[in-house]
């Protein structure tokens, strides 16, 4: 199983690839650096790659899945309630490609700040 780590300021979050065609355009394209943006209980980066939504694309996502908005060309990792969440649900912008599970608790993202330099690199 394929697994990357993502660098924050003062924590790291581990994930294991899924078996997408997004999870391998990012394997492909490590390692990356961005500046982090914030939106609700969501933290997001742009990153220079092009990948088209797949079939299975979906707004709304469980705590841990880690998302690719083809929209903004950008890794989006929702923990908690975005602006347009209705009740508890984590919900993005738009429709997102699901290509990665973390493996720790995502809520932990609550302390990254918008500019903060986020890097992701294969973990090992």
């Amino acid at each position: 199983m394929r697994r990357i780590v993502f660098e924050f300021p003062g924590l790291n979050l581990e994930a294991e690839l899924l078996d997408t065609p997004t999870a391998d355009a990012v394997w492909n394209a490590l390692p990356l650096e961005a500046k982090a943006e914030t939106w609700g209980d969501e933290v997001y980066f742009h990153v220079p790659m092009k990948v088209a939504r797949e079939k299975n694309a979906r707004a709304v996502v469980k705590a841990g899945e880690i998302a690719w908005w083809p929209d903004g060309d950008a890794i989006a990792i929702g923990y908690g309630r975005t602006p347009i969440s209705q009740g508890d649900e984590i919900r993005l912008a738009a429709p997102c490609n699901i290509w990665a599970q973390a493996k720790g608790d995502v809520r932990r993202l609550s302390s990254v700040k918008r500019g903060a330099t986020v890097r992701v690199r294969a973990a090992g």
